[in-house]
């Protein structure tokens, strides 16, 4: 299982770092833009800073020709490191861009991936990551379980190294959902952790033991006994 966080904040991502397994960071223009006016390329190796050359930093292309992709992968990878995973839309031109980029051994994570015949196209393009938009697919209908099961079975019919890297998640139960179908990794929001991790439940829980142990020991805690 491979945890990573979908964020390109520097505090959450510094915080989150000393908290989960993590196994990266995925950024695009939308989670770019909440940060503010910033230095594109001076923000982006501050992230690899933090985290270890070991853990992914998955990195979008934003142009709309295979040409382009290919120019700004390019870019990416000088100015920041040659690990870099860099992320391409399933279209037309993404996957011109992406049998190139593959055939220069580049790492790749497939985006934009809302059916199967998507999915089943970037695992034949020898991806290393594939990323089917788990909400935004039950939003237009789709059993996006469904859709990763069969992305799950294609990887082990064709033998592949491709790791589906779940992604667009509301709830938490949509990644338990993409994890029972078969997901290696998922990247969530910063605040679905804290969803996680902070429930009123396991809150609850944690005060009760409090209000147990103060019963017998009262304001003493273990290492003072």
């Amino acid at each position: 299982m491979e945890l990573l966080i979908d964020t390109a904040n520097i505090s959450k991502i510094k915080t989150l770092q000393n908290v989960l397994p993590l196994s990266g960071v995925t950024t695009n223009p939308s989670i770019l833009k909440k940060e503010g006016s910033i230095d594109f390329f001076a923000h982006l190796r501050k992230i690899r800073d933090i985290i270890s050359i070991e853990q992914t930093l998955h990195v979008q292309v934003t142009a709309t020709t295979s040409e382009e992709m290919l120019k700004e992968a390019h870019a990416i990878l000088d100015a920041i490191d040659s690990s870099v995973y860099i992320k391409v839309p399933v279209t037309i031109e993404g996957l011109k861009a992406i049998k190139e980029l593959k055939k220069q051994k580049i790492n790749v994570t497939a985006t934009a991936i809302y059916t199967k015949l998507q999915g089943f196209l970037a695992i034949a393009s020898g991806v290393d990551y594939l990323a089917p938009y788990y909400n935004r697919m039950e939003i237009l209908g789709t059993n996006s379980k469904n859709v990763v099961l069969s992305l799950r079975q294609e990887i082990e019919r064709t033998n592949s190294n491709s790791k589906i890297l779940g992604a667009s998640y509301k709830t938490i139960e949509q990644i338990n959902a993409t994890f029972d179908s078969g997901a290696q990794a998922i990247t969530f929001s910063p605040e679905l952790v804290e969803q996680l991790l902070s429930s009123n439940t396991i809150l609850k829980a944690i005060d009760d033991f409090q209000l147990d142990w103060k019963a017998i020991h009262g304001e003493k805690q273990i290492n003072q006994l």
